[in-house]
């Protein structure tokens, strides 16, 4: 059991709800892991909430924080600078405090990254789908752009102005152009793809027997990547490795998101292995 004192340094999570968060697990376990002095606390912040949540947090010298949904966005104009991935993806999950000033990162998009690539997955000139246009869509296919990748969001037909809107972006700041197609055009999308991301939360626990994808289709996909890590194997990747593709679950993101934030606060290198093991664990606890 660690000893607190005076001297422990906080870290924290802000969301709304934060009731299964994997995050203090990890991060509790790494510190242990590596005899730091630190401690990580989930906190529920409601929306209306937040910039007395960041003004505390500010005011009690605490480290550093993870955001996550509904506060990525809104948490911008609290802090007072922005690492440039995340000023341009528009979305903050990880804060650092330095000596009372706030700087915000985006560490799921380099999460996503570092899976991927951990993988053997190397982006330059390949071809990729991403499902859904909402915030992690958002920072995944900014990243995988930026990196190299020709990139089709998919998204519904009435939800096409998102997935526009990133297009959009991408283009602005990194000169690419992006292909935007309707869900029902998934079929003719995947001719050719090397990479498929599931950035939607279909397929999430409670609904965990659904897939964004017909089993049919994932022929088409060597590697299937799902950002869904509740439940740790979902529909789509189960259907995926029965068709031979390979797959990567929501739980090596989430568990390299964490370990890059790790990084941010302690300036020590993450235990990742130890980090996913401990997330793994949690949802298998959850599962049962």
């Amino acid at each position: 059991m660690m000893n607190i004192t005076g001297k422990t340094k906080v870290c924290a999570l802000i969301g709304d709800p934060i009731e299964h968060t994997m995050s203090p697990a990890m991060h509790n376990a790494a510190y242990q892991k590596l005899g730091l002095d630190f401690i990580y606390l989930p906190f529920r912040v409601k929306s209306e909430q937040l910039p007395q949540a960041v003004a505390g947090f500010r005011a009690l010298s605490v480290r550093g924080f993870n955001v996550t949904i509904p506060h990525k966005v809104a948490v911008i104009p609290l802090l007072d600078s922005l690492d440039p991935l995340a000023e341009k993806i528009g979305a903050v999950n990880t804060v650092v405090n330095d000596n009372g000033k706030l700087k915000g990162y985006n560490t799921d998009a380099e999460g996503l990254l570092h899976a991927l690539t951990a993988s053997g997955f190397k982006p330059k000139a390949k071809s990729a789908v991403v499902l859904g246009a909402g915030g992690a869509s958002r920072a995944i296919s900014y990243i995988l752009v930026k990196e190299g990748v020709n990139l089709t969001i998919l998204n519904r037909a009435q939800e096409l102005d998102w997935a526009n809107d990133i297009a959009r972006l991408i283009r602005k700041e990194l000169g690419k152009e992006v292909k935007v197609l309707d869900l029902v055009d998934l079929a003719g999308a995947l001719t050719g793809a090397d990479l498929l991301v599931n950035a939607t939360s279909v397929g999430m626990s409670p609904s965990d027997n659904v897939s964004p994808v017909p089993a049919n289709l994932l022929t088409k996909a060597p590697l299937v990547f799902d950002i869904v890590y509740n439940p740790i194997k979902t529909k789509l990747l189960e259907d995926a490795a029965v068709v031979g593709a390979k797959t990567i679950g929501g739980v090596d993101m989430l568990a390299w998101q964490g370990a890059l934030a790790f990084e941010k606060w302690t300036g020590e290198k993450a235990p990742i292995d130890l980090m996913r093991a401990e997330a793994v664990n949690m949802l298998e606890q959850h599962e049962n």
